[in-house]
């Protein structure tokens, strides 16, 4: 397969994809007759290390569903956390704990980047665990493993490698981070690599991986994010904003974090016009699970309209009626922001896996970065009065950033891959049972 540069930018042949189906909680796998048709299984494996690997998970399993109806079961599970011990049942806090101290998860994530470094850690812990994790893969009969999360690589596919099933499930990665990723995503041994830019492809590339198992689609986001919808005026109506103000969304992630207070406070006094004594903007803040924000910014008297949101599920509709966003640089907001076309101000990243979404987002010239709240407050006001123009032109080239079809593309080249393999159900029990290698 080809590379052909240009612009910084390679060329990736497309390739077709396939879906998916749903498992309740305690329901059963069936194993039926050599030969019959019968559902497939995917497990999807994720952590909640962050917000973005279970959002790309259940966008994967949701564009399952409307491609592909039945002919898939989907379970998204965290089998470290069910199935194995310290520390990989404990990454969850590990990680927040890190993340709160940003010199140490820094530290982290960059000390274990040479790969003799992981690849030891890795292995010791695949050691000491491969029964558990051959359970937890196991119980669920899967032809179709997905990674979502960098951590969710090596040792199932060393189980599957110990089992005789490397050839016989389909193992594919899906990487969520948009540039900046650390290498534990990367294993050659995988079927397919999704990558969502060309550079976490040209990454790809130099850690090993060949040019036929990587395919650039883009970042996979909830399929709402990619059909059509209802028009901003319409959107407006139903949310109960102003009709005809320019509208600025103000996003604090999940959990609330970052200076969501001081930005909201700096807009308040940006977008409003002393001269005129009436605003020239509204502002939607999105507080996460943050109850003692949302409850400061509810107590607040404001000059402008402003709706305080808590822990959003549709964020297809509030930024589809807004007009340009403040976020931090997470993968996941960020291509849902292109896909509406918002213009992005940048205000903080996490070291590491975050730091090349900057340069991602203000190189394509799809918005700016800037930790200030108050020049952050004064860009949206210039935006929504004298600098129009620049507006209409970052949300051009965010749209032309835009991947929308990414996950569908995604789940469609998945189908394909499962389709080229026998089912698991058709092996013999001995294949997918107890654990058979010593180690």
């Amino acid at each position: 397969m080809g590379i052909t540069a240009g612009m910084g930018v390679m060329n990736w042949p497309r390739r077709n994809c396939g879906y998916d189906g749903n498992l309740e909680e305690g329901e059963t796998v069936e194993m039926v007759q050599i030969g019959a048709e019968r559902t497939k299984n995917v497990l999807i494996l994720m952590s909640d290390t962050g917000g973005g690997h279970r959002a790309s998970a259940e966008a994967i399993r949701d564009a399952f569903k409307l491609e592909f109806g039945d002919e898939y079961r989907i379970f998204v599970k965290d089998v470290w956390k069910e199935y194995t011990g310290w520390p990989l049942n404990d990454m969850e806090r590990q990680y927040k704990f890190m993340l709160k101290h940003g010199q140490l998860w820094k530290v982290a994530f960059h000390s274990t980047s040479p790969r003799w470094i992981h690849s030891t850690y890795l292995s010791a812990i695949a050691a000491f665990y491969a029964k558990e994790v051959e359970a937890g893969l196991m119980e669920y009969k899967p032809d179709v493993i997905i990674s979502v999360h960098p951590l969710m690589q090596h040792i199932p596919l060393w189980v599957l490698k110990w089992q005789g099933l490397q050839n016989k499930v389909v193992f594919v990665t899906v990487i969520t981070d948009l540039n900046t990723c650390h290498r534990t995503w990367f294993n050659a041994s995988v079927n397919r690599c999704y990558c969502p830019s060309e550079e976490v492809a040209k990454r790809a590339l130099f850690d090993g991986l060949d040019s036929s198992q990587i395919c650039v689609y883009g970042l996979p986001v909830r399929p709402s994010f990619c059909r059509a919808i209802i028009s901003k005026d319409e959107l407006r109506e139903e949310l109960e904003m102003d009709a005809n103000l320019p509208a600025v969304l103000l996003m604090g992630g999940g959990e609330g974090v970052g200076p969501v207070k001081k930005t909201a406070m700096a807009l308040g006094e940006a977008l409003f016009d002393q001269e005129l004594g009436s605003p020239i903007g509204q502002i939607v803040v999105i507080c996460g699970r943050n109850k003692i924000l949302a409850s400061t910014l509810e107590e607040t008297e404001w000059k402008v309209p402003v709706k305080i949101r808590g822990f959003e599920t549709q964020m297809e509709k509030w930024m589809g009626a807004c007009d340009c966003i403040i976020t931090k640089a997470g993968p996941g907001t960020i291509a849902e922001a292109l896909i509406r076309g918002l213009p992005i101000i940048l205000n903080d990243f996490i070291p590491g896996q975050e730091v090349g979404n900057v340069p991602y987002v203000v190189d394509n010239g799809a918005g700016v970065f800037s930790r200030s709240p108050k020049e952050t407050a004064t860009l949206v006001s210039e935006w929504f009065s004298t600098k129009t123009e620049e507006r209409k032109q970052m949300s051009e080239n965010a749209l032309r950033l835009a991947q929308p079809e990414a996950v569908f593309n995604i789940v469609k080249d998945i189908h394909k891959l499962a389709s080229e393999r026998k089912t698991l159900a058709n092996f013999p029990s001995s294949l997918t049972s107890s654990f058979s290698y010593a180690i």
